[in-house]
Order: structure tokens, then C-alpha cells, then sequence
């Protein structure tokens, strides 16, 4: 089932683009879409849609998080601070070319 969802997060593009470098070309297996905008007050919101949960839940596992993990580590240590909220959006419809 498709899996779609927000999520509002205090990075910049600079952040963003070291994420973007560590995880490398390849698109991850079930991703659908995944856009990112910069927010007026500060910081990016991403707009992701999955072929499924799992998928995400895989990507992130797998990949994301160890790119994500050593970039929050040089700023806090080992003091995370929590993941951001992420929203689930319900789908009516994916329209792809």
C-alpha cells in the first residue's frame, strides 16, 4: 500500500546537500517521490511517497540513518535530539509519468 507523509525538519540546503552526498546517486528501492522545499520560517519540509511502509522503514534503516547518525554526532554528541514529527498523508492518488 502506498505510504506518503511530511515531515518538517531544522536543517539547511547546505545540511541537506552532506545528506544528499552520503547517501550517493541511487534511488532507494520503493521511492516514489521525494521533494524537499525550504519553509519561510526556517528550515525544510519533505514531502516523500513510497511504493509502501516497509520500504521507507527499510531506507531509512539502512541508509539514512547511517549518514544521518555521524552529521548529528559532530553537532551533539551523543545526545540526539528527537527525530521530527512525520506526518502521514492519506492518498488518494499517484500520477507518475
Amino acid at each position: 500500500m502506498t505510504y506518503a507523509f511530511t515531515q518538517d525538519v531544522p536543517i539547511d540546503a547546505a545540511t541537506y546537500q552532506r545528506v544528499l552526498d552520503g547517501l550517493g546517486d541511487e534511488p532507494p528501492k520503493g521511492l516514489v517521490v521525494h521533494l524537499a522545499v525550504k519553509r519561510p520560517e526556517g528550515g525544510l519540509r519533505y514531502f516523500d511517497v513510497w511504493e509502501s511502509e516497509e520500504d521507507w522503514d527499510r531506507f531509512a534503516e539502512d541508509r539514512l540513518h547511517p549518514v544521518v547518525h555521524p552529521l548529528l554526532s559532530s553537532r551533539f554528541g551523543n545526545d540526539f535530539p528527537p527525530e521530527p514529527e512525520r506526518i502521514p498523508l492519506p492518498v488518494i492518488h499517484v500520477w507518475q509519468p
